[in-house]
């Protein structure tokens, strides 16, 4: 089939009404998968999406959560010069790992929360933060405890990953959209300052504390300025 064909082919699905064109794609999706992961698992996407809508609001979150880090790597690694992205497999305090000739960046990727369905504001999470900023958890997926101390380990320690990437998608509706900061502004706990806030207060705008440019964020981070962000 030439390109004079497909054009044809197009235009006619083009001016096709819906009934017709769904039919047509129920015909292609029965010989197309969408994702490898229809054959890995045996299924089809839709039943994976429904499986998805099905869940509960916990599975839900979890899921926004890795849909955040894919969207990362789509719409900013994927997009980077002069980095390369060296991840490696396992669970790590970081989401990735890039590399440059200037050193390595660890990031970790986080949602904005969700309260009730909508953008959680920061002084919900603790009252001493703003009610004028969003918030964001800042804590591992799972809990456990160390044998050796008995602690938590759950929170994040200063120093196990050097760059915050803020999914903005509950207040934009756009994976697209990040907000960046440096690990060592962050609040820390007071009662055990070498580990993170659980809650910290992410910026609606841009700032000096927080940019949606993920090359400012580095030069950040690369100037080792000693600083806390706002709360």
């Amino acid at each position: 089939m030439n390109s004079t064909d497909i054009d044809q082919i197009i235009e006619s699905l083009r001016k096709s009404n819906f009934q017709d064109k769904k039919k047509i794609f129920e015909i292609l999706r029965n010989e197309i998968p969408i994702h490898s992961i229809e054959n890995d698992w045996n299924t089809k996407a839709e039943i994976i999406l429904e499986a998805i809508y099905r869940s509960p609001d916990l599975t839900k979150r979890g899921i926004r959560g890795i849909i955040a880090e894919a969207s990362f790597k789509y719409y900013v690694i994927d997009k980077l010069e002069n980095f390369k992205d060296i991840t490696p497999v396992g669970n790590f305090p970081y989401d990735f790992l890039l590399q440059s000739d200037e050193g390595n960046i660890k990031i970790q990727v986080k949602m904005q929360r969700l309260k009730a369905h909508k953008p959680m504001m920061a002084n919900e999470g603790y009252r001493i933060l703003s009610p004028d900023k969003y918030v964001v958890e800042t804590q591992k997926t799972r809990g456990g405890t160390d044998q050796k101390t008995n602690e938590d380990t759950r929170p994040y320690r200063f120093g196990e990953f050097d760059i915050l990437a803020v999914s903005m998608h509950p207040s934009t509706n756009d994976w697209s959209k990040f907000n960046y900061t440096v690990s060592n502004w962050l609040l820390e706990r007071e009662d055990k300052p070498e580990q993170l806030l659980k809650f910290q207060p992410v910026a609606v705008e841009s700032n000096d504390d927080w940019t949606d440019n993920f090359h400012i964020v580095v030069q950040w981070y690369r100037s080792n300025i000693t600083k806390k962000i706002q709360k």
